[in-house]
């Protein structure tokens, strides 16, 4: 059944892991009579020859003897048949030579579309719908199948096979709106979500409605992972394009609430109630944290109070979190509950991998500003170091703690700066001696409180990395300005890097240091009128042009797009329980382009 493959030259064509001279012997393995070799040696091919869904030019000279073993092989008929699909769905240089292979392999295994086995018919349909336009000639047998079928999963999977092949749009519509009656569930949720995916936006709501209302009748978990090539849609990514879709799902009880807040501005308030009910843990609550920041809020909150009596810490860290995001009345008075009754979890406790630990106190100066003295005042009477940036807001509190401060440096240095001379010669000396062990945040907060900026300069170039110096004179150049002009031949170096974004950080700090914008502002322009994705660094980009007070013309279009996207434009972490950075880049974005005063 292996004829031929000797006459392969095998070791002049590569997999994942180099040559594939090793590729006849793990077929002959997937052809033994001895199961555990069989399944070794499918494992070794699936690796080699589709690792990770990427296929390379072994891939395709494999395919007919892989289909070969799955017609006249002693078994595992089914892990072949998927070793076919990985290939035909792969990615890479090779991808339309391996879907013509796996295309040419076909005819032979059409007989199988009609196996008794309802996962190898399934696995048949997903094959040829990898096939993409090498599957056009089968459209007869999809169709046909379509009419014979009896097992409702793969008339379900024949009606998406077919949207996503057939030529004819108006054929495929018509077909899937008749299906729309159809008796079962799943064959109805497959019409409904290929008419969604070439229906024009806004979405149709009947047809919104007809495909929810399939889909709490079927009895299929929600796709995680599906066989289907690139042009599918599953139905929550489609609704997920407009955003009245999305929140009708939500409404019929699909868990789209948090992701619609993380597409779409402007939807916190629709959804607040659905996250509300359906908060669980201290992740869940994070969540409802990072959507009540972005809210007016001051409304009371009930459905959090047996979150915040949980005897788990977390929990009730999280929930207080969210209530004071939400400005909820009473929120301060949670806090310093907390701040009594938990202080090290309150303090130290990561309520999700992405939070950072203390948060809900800073949180609390931060949503309540003024208002949230009596927090700044323990602070104060107590300090942490995961609690000290609210004391930013506070310096007259600060003041009175300096003490605590020095001895919590490193933590501290940012707050002593802050205070520049009022912190006083102690930390000074403190700040001094941890310079000359060259800590970077300490010189910058000595230069700060003494005006003497040598030792953040001689810590700069003391750096034995060339990179990391470069590096090290941007944040310095960046923070304390002209006084470090000496530095400016290693920042001006560091407008050669790679990186857009560390130009413009470049840039940004030699406008700080020389108040020149013909030369810096295009170079800060230049990261955002280029943007794709836009994530949390792009941030420093508009505040420095904010600062500079100027607006290239390169990148109006870009920030203009900031701040009037309906859609997200930056992205940040998930769940952390910190405003969405979006709403800092609107808003940031909406007063650059606003007329000078």
């Amino acid at each position: 059944m292996l004829d031929g493959i000797d006459e392969v030259e095998w070791a002049a064509l590569e997999h994942a892991y180099g040559s594939a001279d090793d590729v006849p012997d793990l077929l002959r393995a997937a052809g033994s009579v001895d199961a555990q070799v069989r399944e070794e040696a499918l494992d070794g091919l699936v690796s080699s020859l589709c690792h990770q869904g990427s296929i390379y030019s072994a891939t395709a000279a494999a395919v007919p003897f892989v289909a070969r073993l799955v017609l006249e092989g002693p078994g595992d008929r089914l892990a072949l048949l998927w070793l076919l699909h990985g290939a035909a769905d792969g990615t890479g240089p090779e991808y339309r030579k391996v879907r013509r292979a796996v295309a040419a392999a076909l005819p032979a295994l059409l007989h199988l579309a009609v196996d008794e086995e309802p996962s190898v018919r399934r696995t048949m349909v997903w094959i040829v719908a990898a096939c993409e336009e090498a599957s056009l000639p089968l459209l007869p047998l999809l169709r046909a199948r379509l009419d014979e079928e009896e097992d409702a999963e793969i008339r379900a999977n024949l009606v998406t096979a077919l949207g996503l092949l057939d030529v004819s749009p108006d054929n495929s519509s018509t077909r899937n709106r008749a299906l729309l009656s159809a008796p079962e569930p799943l064959v109805r949720k497959a019409a409904a979500t290929d008419l969604l995916r070439t229906a024009p936006l806004p979405l149709p709501t009947a047809l919104v409605e007809s495909a929810l209302a399939a889909h709490n009748a079927a009895p299929a978990a929600e796709e995680t992972d599906h066989p289907w090539p690139g042009s599918y849609r599953p139905l929550t990514d489609r609704l997920m394009d407009d955003p009245d879709a999305a929140l009708l799902a939500v409404e019929h009880g699909l868990p789209l609430a948090w992701e619609l807040t993380e597409v779409w501005r402007d939807r916190e308030q629709d959804v607040l109630p659905w996250l509300a009910a359906s908060a669980e843990d201290a992740w869940d609550l994070c969540g409802v944290a990072r959507v009540g920041a972005a809210l007016e809020g001051r409304e009371p909150a009930p459905w959090l109070e047996p979150h915040l009596r949980s005897e788990d810490p977390a929990v009730r860290v999280a929930a207080t979190l969210a209530a004071v995001r939400l400005r909820v009345p009473g929120a301060i008075s949670l806090v310093l509950r907390l701040m009594d009754e938990l202080p090290e979890e309150s303090a130290t406790l990561q309520v999700t991998p992405l939070t950072a630990p203390g948060a809900v106190v800073p949180a609390a100066v931060e949503a309540f500003g003024t208002a949230a003295e009596p927090v700044a005042r323990r602070i104060a009477s107590q300090p942490r170091a995961e609690w000290l940036d609210a004391l930013l807001r506070f310096p007259s509190l600060a003041v009175t703690c300096v003490d605590d401060l020095v001895r919590l440096l490193p933590a501290s240095a940012g707050v002593l700066a802050a205070l520049g001379r009022e912190a006083g010669p102690a930390a000074a000396e403190a700040l001094r001696a941890r310079s000359e062990d060259g800590d970077l945040p300490a010189a910058i907060a000595l230069a700060r409180i003494t005006g003497d900026t040598g030792p953040a300069t001689d810590t700069v170039r003391s750096l034995p990395d060339a990179v990391e110096r470069r590096r090290a004179a941007v944040t310095v150049a960046g923070e304390l300005g002209p006084p470090v002009a000496a530095l400016l031949p290693l920042v001006e170096e560091r407008l050669k890097a790679p990186a857009r974004e560390s130009r413009a950080d470049a840039a940004a700090a030699i406008w700080r240091v020389t108040g020149r914008t013909h030369d810096t502002a295009p170079v800060i322009a230049d990261q955002l009128a280029r943007h794709g994705a836009l994530h949390e660094p792009h941030l420093g980009a508009l505040r420095a042009l904010l600062a500079m007070r100027e607006l290239p013309a390169a990148a109006r279009p870009a920030v203009e797009h900031i701040a009037a996207s309906p859609r997200r434009v930056v992205s940040g972490f998930p769940c952390d329980g910190t405003p969405h950075p979006d709403l800092t880049a609107r808003k940031l974005a909406r007063r650059l382009l606003a007329p000078a005063d």
